[in-house]
């Protein structure tokens, strides 16, 4: 039996899962944006929490999850002044955490439609 290849842009993308639904995260959402010719990133993974504490909660899970599993940081993080969407951006990987509305609104997947779409749940 052949053994599948995880390239780093899927390990980080899982670690980011990770992070999301140890902080109860909603609706996780890996988009693999390989095969599309205008995708900047190789991934996004997209979630969203019911208040900006919980939104803060999240994208500080993500990054703690990374930094131990893989001695990364984001190259850059976005939108935690009012914490309605938190970019964290590490270059192959983008992720997404919004307040529910946030994401209703501007609905990221809906402008990736093109991406393979992989939904996760909470942990059982």
């Amino acid at each position: 039996m052949a053994k599948k290849i995880v390239n780093e842009s899927e390990v980080l993308a899982m670690i980011a899962v990770k992070g999301m639904q140890e902080k109860k995260a909603h609706d996780i959402v890996v988009m693999d944006l390989r095969k599309l010719k205008s995708a900047f990133a190789d991934m996004m993974v997209v979630c969203h929490g019911n208040s900006d504490r919980q939104v803060e909660a999240i994208a500080d899970g993500v990054e703690e999850e990374i930094r131990l599993a893989m001695g990364e940081k984001p190259l850059h993080r976005e939108g935690g002044e009012q914490a309605e969407w938190i970019l964290l951006d590490y270059v192959n990987v983008v992720v997404h955490v919004f307040l529910e509305e946030k994401r209703h609104f501007y609905r990221i997947e809906d402008l990736w439609g093109d991406a393979e779409l992989k939904k996760y749940d909470q942990p059982v």
